[in-house]
């Protein structure tokens, strides 16, 4: 290749650069509602746990206006919770993660 070609390419190159960068931005967009969602809650729960004193005080008011509910949403929540610890738990023993492993295979033998 000669100057002239390689400038040309170069130039080609730089043009359809530039279009697959504006063409991932405009896909990007509709990340933006959810990402800000994510940024949110992530703030919140931030401010929950520099502020532990609010959500505490309500709970201490819910205890005191209405015990039986506090106690059974505490009990489902519990539940929920340790639901979540066993499921966790079973998703990384070897056998599951081993079996959600991704090989490129799709579960077929490669070798015929």
């Amino acid at each position: 290749m000669n100057t002239d070609e390689l400038v040309v390419r170069q130039q080609r190159l730089l043009l359809r650069s530039a279009q697959l960068r504006l063409a991932l931005a405009a896909q990007a967009q509709v990340l933006k509602g959810p990402l800000a969602v994510a940024d949110q809650a992530r703030r919140g729960i931030k401010w929950l746990y520099n502020n532990p004193r609010w959500p505490l005080g309500a709970l201490l008011v819910l205890l005191v206006l209405r015990p039986r509910r506090i106690v059974l949403w505490g009990g489902r929540a519990w539940w929920a919770w340790t639901s979540f610890k066993r499921v966790r738990n079973w998703l990384t023993t070897p056998t599951v993660s081993h079996f959600f492993e991704h090989n490129g295979t799709h579960g077929h033998n490669s070798t015929p």
